[in-house]
């Protein structure tokens, strides 16, 4: 999918909401548990519930990893359910790849010809040879990890002991280097919720850029500060709710309560969508 599709389905949307299928058998709905595959099963009621009200859906591949080969053969149907049933919607896999060239190359295989998701996050602190790869695949994107929403990205990202001697932070730095890199324009960037107050500065460096935005929800993300900073033209923002959306009851109406919490974003952001224009 191009950028060109993916603001067309957020106009059409009036959304520009980005689900994560973060998958934690220990909290999903019981009943769920009692079936051949309950990872699947979570995800499609969660899909077929509030498909209408998002333009993407973020599965962090952690959360089926580690479940062995039953959890990547959920991810394996998760994906193909989305890419059959709704083609018009971005697929991310969460997977912080990088790694040297060949094997960098191996994975981009894996995620997008193999599993055909629309990109995948990866880690950029082995450089250019280890991004690229990703790069190179037509109509692909690869999202680069840029300013993360944990308390632990003040450790690098942002620490000004170790930003050098010209005093640039290092997030600043990816941002700047990557803009070098060989196929550039198929990049985005992962900047968290968190760290809004960055987000016009990132805007300085990469102002056309797509962002994708983790932390609004459970991690305490406020949406409109994350608009009002980091929106551009297109509006060149996907907004992830994982636990904050899918979790938002146990019981046998999980999904129905999905919806409703999707929807309060997808009107926030309808809301923000109509002042712009």
């Amino acid at each position: 999918m191009t950028t060109a599709q993916l603001t067309t389905q957020i106009q059409k949307k009036k959304s520009f909401l980005c689900i994560g299928l973060d998958v934690d058998l220990n909290k999903i709905p019981k009943y769920l548990l009692k079936l051949e595959d309950p990872i699947f099963a979570f995800n499609k009621a969660i899909i077929d519930a509030t498909h209408h009200l998002c333009v993407a859906y973020k599965p962090n591949t952690a959360f089926y990893e580690a479940y062995g080969i039953k959890g990547w053969q959920a991810l394996e149907k998760t994906i193909n359910y989305l890419n059959d049933k709704h083609p018009e919607i971005y697929t991310i896999a969460d997977a912080k790849r990088g790694d040297i060239g060949n094997t960098s190359t191996m994975y981009a295989k894996a995620f997008f010809e193999d599993l055909g998701f629309d990109s995948v996050t990866v880690a950029p602190y082995m450089g250019k040879d280890s991004v690229e790869p990703f790069l190179a695949f037509k109509d692909k994107h690869t999202i680069l990890l840029a300013l993360t929403s944990n308390q632990g990205a003040f450790d690098f990202q942002t620490n000004p002991e170790i930003s050098g001697v010209d005093g640039v932070e290092l997030y600043k730095k990816v941002l700047e280097t990557s803009k070098s890199w060989q196929n550039s324009e198929n990049l985005m960037y992962v900047v968290g919720a968190t760290k809004a107050e960055f987000l016009a500065d990132i805007r300085n460096i990469i102002p056309a850029s797509f962002l994708l935005v983790p932390g609004v929800g459970a991690q305490g993300g406020n949406l409109q500060e994350v608009c009002k900073y980091g929106m551009n033209s297109s509006v060149g923002l996907l907004i992830n709710s994982s636990r904050g959306i899918i979790y938002a009851s146990q019981d046998e109406d999980f999904a129905q309560a999905a919806a409703a919490k999707a929807e309060e974003l997808q009107v926030q952001m309808e809301a923000v969508l109509s002042e712009k224009s």
